[in-house]
């Protein structure tokens, strides 16, 4: 389980060596006095991110369908004082829709990733306005916490370094119960270490 990158929602899964060795490394990004560049291997690592189900030709032909959609009943209503009536709706229906697939998109410009070694984890979680927001602890100090909430089900956590952070807050239910359990395996890879 500590032997791949995966991504809780979609299940894809790289090698940690393609992880370590090439793309966004867990040093690539911005360093702090805090942050070190490690050039070591994790005995862990993931990329979680929002499923992306709606490609951008696919967004184009909806709008495009729709947009025709909502323009037939008012081709028979050109030039009418109805029409005028009308349009101004059909106009706010069409850019409703707009609107909500394009924050639709920006929310899934949402990334966490984490990596686990044998005396550090970190998580780092990239938002849509371009801001990064990191943790880090030592791996025996870890609380990893599936909350029993009202609203939202199989809400995790993970404790440690003074924090408590939220974790693929974005994914279904059973996509944070199989994430907990695999932070739970590569942190017991680790302390083996």
């Amino acid at each position: 389980m500590g032997q791949t990158a995966a991504s809780a929602s979609l299940g894809v899964t790289t090698p940690v060596d393609d992880v370590a060795a090439g793309g966004r490394s867990p040093a690539a990004a911005v360093s702090g006095p805090l942050w070190r560049d490690r050039k070591d291997r994790p005995v862990y690592a993931a990329e979680i991110w929002p499923n992306q189900s709606m490609s951008r030709p696919i967004y184009r032909l909806v709008l495009g369908v729709a947009g025709v959609g909502l323009a037939i009943p008012l081709a028979p209503l050109l030039g009418t004082l109805l029409f005028w009536g009308l349009f101004p709706f059909i106009a706010l229906a069409f850019w409703g829709l707009w609107y909500a697939f394009r924050r639709n998109g920006r929310n899934l410009q949402i990334s966490e990733q984490v990596w686990i070694w044998r005396d550090e984890m970190r998580v780092e979680r990239r938002e849509p306005s371009g801001r990064i927001l990191r943790w880090q602890a030592d791996p025996m100090k870890v609380r990893i916490t599936i909350h029993a909430d009202a609203h939202i089900e199989s809400y995790l956590t993970l404790g440690g370094g003074g924090r408590e952070i939220e974790l693929g807050a974005f994914l279904a239910p059973e996509e944070r119960l199989t994430l907990a359990t695999e932070i739970e395996a590569g942190l017991t890879d680790a302390l083996r270490r």
